[in-house]
């Protein structure tokens, strides 16, 4: 719910101050689109968006002196809401450079009625989304594998900053569980490879042990350090990491905490957690990109048939179709300081066999290829259907 709380200075009339208030505020609300709480700021800070509509000039007053009170319940974002009108812009222009000043964030929402709640509309998705992200708790389960060495993570950036709180989790304690169920034939409609059918029921043991873990840890989100379950129990972890992709538990491959968080913020903004793949091929002439992985969440893709696990020729990896059209590739770094995020079209999917199993060619800008070559965010990233660099901007 969006909360609108005004500040008006006693030197303009409240009958007239108040007729244009309700224009502007129907203008660019839809019927039952927020709820006015006037002069009370009580409650300031509770909603999934709070806007301080600043009626008139010579407000500023009444907004410094509101600011302690704000401050000491942990807000440190205002955004300002102005028809222009009785002097009010001029009013907000001078309570945000203040703000500035104190080193604090905000923002003046001010313009056509059309920008005014198209605005309003994508700060209301972001701000849900930070209350989503925040109280998280993710697994590390098991160590990032020996190759991620630039994909690490920082655990007070993360609570700082997100309000996520890492938990290192055992390896052994998810073999353990493995040897305690039992696993499943796999689907007779499906058609498979007798090699592939053979891993099936070990591939569901490795899911149902992890969903032991995530329920006993309370877990929101893991990653997984799959590729010692080759050795361990001769399977994979790719059909488990799709599975929970899929039912809305953001899950990443190799121990890789960065590719976990870009799949966690994608998740809380656009509810999908993409999909998790490195590139491949690049060409920074022409902008296209060829990305792979054995894994993709069921519900990204128009079809999929299960295929081995590519480097180890074992267990069950997921060759899926993802659809053509719009998509955004997307990277946190594991201290949250940088980011990528590029929008393009996905061309094509393809099926060599020296590759991963799922595998899609991607048209990005010349300039977002280079970044690969040149300074990216380790090597996987985050692919989603979609244009949504706009609203992951506005909430990083």
């Amino acid at each position: 719910m969006i909360a609108v709380y005004t500040i008006t200075s006693g030197l303009h009339d409240e009958a007239s101050v108040s007729r244009l208030s309700d224009e502007f505020l129907k203008s660019v609300f839809p019927e039952d689109g927020f709820v006015f709480k006037g002069a009370d700021f009580s409650d300031f800070g509770t909603h999934a968006l709070d806007l301080i509509y600043v009626r008139t000039g010579g407000a500023e007053g009444i907004f410094k002196a509101l600011l302690p009170e704000m401050l000491a319940r942990g807000i440190d974002r205002y955004y300002l809401l102005t028809s222009g009108k009785s002097n009010s812009l001029a009013a907000s222009l001078e309570i945000l450079s203040y703000l500035r000043q104190q080193g604090l964030k905000g923002e003046v929402l001010h313009g056509s009625d059309a920008y005014v709640a198209e605005r309003i509309h994508a700060l209301e998705q972001v701000q849900e989304a930070r209350a989503r992200l925040k109280g998280r708790r993710i697994g590390v389960i098991g160590q990032p594998s020996d190759w991620l060495i630039a994909s690490q993570a920082d655990p007070i950036a993360l609570l700082d900053r997100l309000g996520i709180r890492m938990e290192e989790v055992p390896m052994e304690e998810l073999l353990v569980e493995i040897g305690k169920v039992s696993g499943e034939p796999a689907p007779a409609e499906q058609e498979m490879a007798p090699k592939v059918r053979e891993a099936y029921p070990g591939a569901v043991k490795v899911y149902k042990a992890l969903k032991t873990l995530v329920e006993r840890h309370g877990l929101d989100a893991f990653t997984l350090r799959c590729f010692d379950l080759l050795t361990t129990v001769g399977n994979t972890g790719c059909l488990a990491l799709a599975c929970f992709n899929s039912e809305d538990v953001p899950a990443s491959c190799e121990g890789d905490v960065p590719a976990l968080l870009s799949m966690m913020v994608a998740h809380a903004l656009t509810g999908l957690t993409g999909f998790q793949a490195n590139p491949a091929q690049i060409d920074v002439e022409t902008g296209r990109i060829l990305f792979a992985h054995c894994t993709i969440p069921f519900n990204l893709v128009e079809d999929w048939q299960f295929d081995t696990h590519f480097e180890s020729g074992i267990g069950v990896g997921i060759h899926g179709i993802f659809p053509q059209g719009p998509v955004t590739v997307f990277k946190v770094s594991g201290d949250l300081k940088r980011h990528f995020i590029a929008e393009g079209e996905l061309l094509d999917n393809e099926y060599g066999q020296n590759l991963c199993r799922t595998q899609v060619r991607l048209q990005l800008r010349p300039e977002d290829a280079r970044y690969f070559l040149q300074d990216p965010i380790g090597n996987h990233h985050i692919i989603l259907p979609g244009h949504w660099k706009a609203l992951l901007e506005e909430l990083l």
